[in-house]
């Protein structure tokens, strides 16, 4: 099926929101990364979202530091990439702050009009605006102004309202933030955002939410707060209004929780810190399994097929691949790929 584009993706929302079940959108910091996410929609037959946020475009760019260049050169790994798969991918830019809007996320915008006007398809097709930094008001001027942009582009928006605790990719939640966001809230995003003719947007609304990795029950989540800001919506606007939601800050959220959230419209789920646990835990396993052949101990020569890179990042991608295709499995996505009928 290859990479999405703008009218395929709000297909893949629509059909989530319908049928009720989410997307896994997975954060990747580099090719290895990023092979396994896709690999892992592959074997679930479902289709996905790759997610690319500032500190994945800085480390891949290597010395020359430049999130831009490195958010690019994954997205463009990406759409290359996708073409081998069976599974509809969409390439998503996640967590840019208010002030680092202009030197990656509008850039980032600019390359995809760049692209346009050349007649090549979108680079990305959606972002993420975070203003949770910043009183609602203001994050909501800042993120029409972002949603125009996106909407001459054909590329999604996505926006924060309130907090997500913890910490994401050097991005932390403020002490005390306001983490559960209010049925006004939610209500007065949509009327901002709706009235942005042709706009389409997300909203990541918090509720008790935290980023990082918690045992569960450890972290006090409140669903409720999704269903109380959509009935909201719905009661003043119709039943047609009724948003698509983000789940950010999901590690150690009982199945039973993450079931509650789709049933209240959350068609995107981001996933970070597992996967990237998982792809850590298999390149471990495979130092300590083969911990001669890695090194070179008591003056021998070790074996080059145990430490070459590519033999461990391949058992570090096969363990998140797998972990990609657990995540379909809890999100229900799996097996309806937009190009199946199910």
């Amino acid at each position: 099926m290859a990479i999405s584009d703008h009218k395929r993706y709000i297909a893949m929302l629509d059909k989530a929101r319908a049928k009720g079940f989410a997307y896994p959108a997975i954060n990747v910091l580099q090719i290895d990364t990023l092979n396994a996410a896709v690999e892992g929609f592959s074997a679930a037959k479902s289709d996905g979202i790759i997610q690319i946020s500032v500190a994945a475009g800085m480390h891949t760019s290597g010395l020359a530091k430049d999130p831009v260049l490195g958010a690019i050169t994954l997205a463009e790994h990406a759409h290359r990439l996708a073409e081998k798969y069976d599974v509809t991918i969409a390439v998503h830019s996640d967590h840019c702050p208010t002030g680092k809007v202009e030197s990656f996320l509008k850039p980032l915008i600019r390359e995809t009009e760049k692209r346009r006007a050349a007649g090549l398809p979108n680079l990305f097709h959606s972002h993420m605006y975070d203003g949770s930094d910043i009183p609602l008001k203001e994050n909501l001027k800042h993120a029409v102004e972002l949603l125009k942009m996106c909407r001459d582009n054909e590329i999604i928006l996505e926006v924060e309202a309130g907090v997500v605790g913890g910490e994401e990719d050097g991005i932390v939640g403020a002490p005390n933030a306001k983490l559960y966001t209010t049925p006004d809230d939610m209500l007065r995003v949509y009327e901002t955002l709706s009235a942005v003719e042709g706009g389409r947007f997300m909203v990541a609304a918090t509720f008790g939410n935290v980023h990082g990795v918690y045992k569960p029950g450890h972290v006090l989540l409140k669903p409720s707060i999704l269903k109380e800001g959509q009935d909201a919506i719905a009661a003043k606007h119709g039943e047609a209004a009724r948003m698509w939601l983000v789940f950010h800050g999901g590690s150690g959220t009982r199945t039973e929780e993450i079931h509650e959230t789709i049933a209240y419209g959350v068609v995107k789920m981001n996933i970070h810190t597992d996967t990237q646990y998982a792809f850590t835990r298999g390149v471990f396993d495979h130092m300590l399994k083969e911990y001669d052949g890695v090194l070179r101990i008591d003056g021998e020569v070790g074996v080059k097929q145990a430490y070459l890179s590519s033999t461990w990042l391949e058992k570090g991608r096969a363990y998140m691949a797998a972990r990609v295709v657990e995540a379909c499995n809890e999100l229900k996505s799996a097996g309806k790929s937009i190009s199946t009928r199910t």
